[in-house]
């Protein structure tokens, strides 16, 4: 599931392939952007912002992508099959002379001006893995809504950027509260915590082929995708049930036990009217 630092990754993977290097193929598979051809144009380099790709191209051009659930951007030598996905799947495709990049399953695609990034990205909080990462404002903005449910708080990326349904699952664990407490509802010092534990999960990620919040080889994560399992920690068995705010709803796990505070009624889903949520 891509998030902050799976982005990352895919950053580095792009920027080494590409960046300095003339485009000698260039072709985007969305109606829009269909026509644009960008061969010729030297891709000066790929930038992550929080879960969105920037890649800048001489002439002051920018494509900005986003994997969203399953998108995947591919690095391929000439001469390798490429084996990202069926062809009808492929949304875009940069060719150099030594390395083609092939991006699949492309929900956000699109070609703007550099200068006009920040209409698709602007909206976005400090980023864990960027240059402009600032805790005590990524913690007001969880704070500007105290009866938030932390779960939905963490996934806002105006709050902060990177963390994904993964990441929320392990930091509301770690942080010993349940995904519906109310942000304002947390410890003064877990809350004092959140963004450097945050910042800590995603940096020892972003170089990992296989993410893992415990430290263990065998069980990778704590909590996420292993109900009913038994919690590494106590042994009770842990819980899943949706989160969001009714326009979109996310499998949330938790142990019923390590985590005190409010929960879902068994087999209900964990809806609550809030402002419109941005998780892009």
């Amino acid at each position: 599931m891509p998030e902050g630092d799976t982005v990352y990754q895919a950053a580095r993977r792009l920027h080494s392939a590409l960046a300095g290097k003339v485009l000698t193929r260039s072709d985007l598979r969305v109606p829009k952007f269909a026509t644009a051809d960008l061969t010729g144009r030297t891709v000066l380099d790929v930038t992550p912002r929080g879960k969105h790709l920037l890649t800048r191209i001489e002439g002051g051009l920018t494509l900005h992508s986003h994997l969203r659930m399953d998108g995947s951007w591919k690095v391929y030598a000439p001469g390798q099959r490429w084996s990202g996905g069926p062809a009808h799947q492929i949304r875009a495709i940069f060719g150099t002379a030594d390395r083609t990049s092939v991006g699949y399953r492309l929900p956000v695609l699109e070609l703007l001006r550099t200068a006009d990034e920040h209409r698709a990205v602007g909206h976005l909080g400090p980023d864990l893995l960027g240059p402009d990462w600032d805790p005590d404002r990524a913690r007001e903005n969880l704070l500007r809504d105290p009866a938030r449910p932390l779960g939905e708080a963490l996934l806002d990326q105006r709050n902060l950027a990177g963390i994904g349904n993964v990441y929320k699952s392990e930091l509301c664990f770690l942080l010993r509260a349940t995904p519906w407490l109310p942000v304002g509802d947390l410890p003064a010092e877990h809350l004092a915590q959140l963004p450097a534990l945050a910042k800590k999960l995603l940096e020892t990620n972003r170089d990992r082929p296989a993410r893992s919040t415990t430290g263990r080889r065998e069980q990778r994560l704590f909590v996420y995708g292993r109900a009913p399992r038994p919690c590494l920690r106590c042994g009770t068995p842990v819980r899943v049930a949706d989160q969001g705010d009714g326009s979109r709803e996310r499998p949330t796990y938790w142990c019923p036990a390590c985590q005190p505070g409010p929960t879902p009624a068994p087999g209900a889903h964990a809806r609550r009217p809030s402002r419109p949520r941005i998780t892009n």
